[in-house]
């Protein structure tokens, strides 16, 4: 039998992630005590053939019990189970955004402070994300995207194999993304920005992407950021890293770095890298 077990930050979509396993074939279980944990196993035990892979969704939602979890997780392997830990997280800024939207309350938020509430939660997460085999950052993924994934690691993936590269155009005038891990500066190439039949459009268009490309600089950058990701990622890889968030910015994300990361991840995509790739400020 399969289990995986689901937890993460309050707002990284922990809610879409269970329809999605089930949506896999998993038979979930959100917000189980995790003192049953052996209990449950055993019971998936005897019906053996009928139930092959299940989700477990434990979380800070389960206040007091939630302290059950390690001692629960150490018996279940003692019992001759496996398990895999999948971390859902997501940046706070973006996780605000969602709490805002929906106005939720955050569980651990004191006076309704959003922000107290996700700080004290990572402190006491932490233990678990450091045991997790995966660790998938939602911050810029589409609820398709989350499901794509999800069916890659669960469905087609070695998690061993498994790597996502997250290219993100943004624009510094708006701030650098903070979930970025590594951030790219193309202020340097001649700016469409200038010309007064491409202002209006974006680095989507033919046209700009022409007048940014032929600059000379544009391919040796982009060459050097290619050899140099072909080098990284793997070593990434060698160190349980499987997710990336590069960065490119210009000056106001809509030109310069938006061909640019379609450039990259279109050279990518040759290779053994899974892409993803968002324009943060192109509108």
């Amino acid at each position: 039998m399969k289990f995986v077990v689901i937890t993460g930050v309050s707002g990284a979509g922990k809610s879409l992630t269970v329809k999605f396993m089930e949506d896999l074939g998993f038979y979930c279980v959100d917000n189980l005590p995790p003192a049953l944990i052996p209990k449950f196993a055993e019971l998936c035990d005897k019906k053996r053939g009928m139930v092959g892979q299940i989700a477990m969704v434990m979380d800070i939602r389960g206040g007091l019990f939630f302290e059950d979890l390690f001692p629960s997780l150490t018996a279940f392997r003692k019992l001759g189970y496996e398990y895999d830990i999948l971390f859902l997280d997501a940046s706070d800024d973006v996780l605000i955004k969602r709490f805002k939207e929906t106005r939720r309350v955050h569980p651990l938020s004191q006076n309704g402070s959003i922000e107290q509430g996700l700080k004290k939660e990572r402190e006491e997460l932490q233990s678990l994300r450091e045991m997790a085999s995966t660790i998938l950052d939602t911050s810029r993924l589409t609820p398709g995207q989350l499901k794509e994934e999800l069916r890659h690691i669960y469905q087609e993936g070695d998690l061993d194999n498994y790597f996502l590269l997250n290219i993100t155009s943004f624009g510094f005038k708006y701030g650098i993304p903070l979930d970025a891990d590594l951030v790219m500066d193309v202020r340097f190439l001649q700016n469409p920005y200038y010309d007064d039949r491409l202002r209006d459009l974006t680095g989507k268009d033919s046209e700009v992407q022409e007048y940014v490309m032929k600059d000379s600089n544009a391919t040796i950058f982009v060459e050097k950021l290619e050899s140099m990701l072909r080098f990284l990622l793997p070593n990434y890889m060698k160190e349980g890293k499987h997710q990336l968030v590069l960065a490119i910015g210009c000056t106001g994300g809509k030109h310069r770095s938006v061909t640019m990361a379609l450039e990259l991840e279109n050279r990518l995509q040759k290779g053994d890298f899974r892409t993803i790739v968002n324009h943060r400020d192109i509108d």
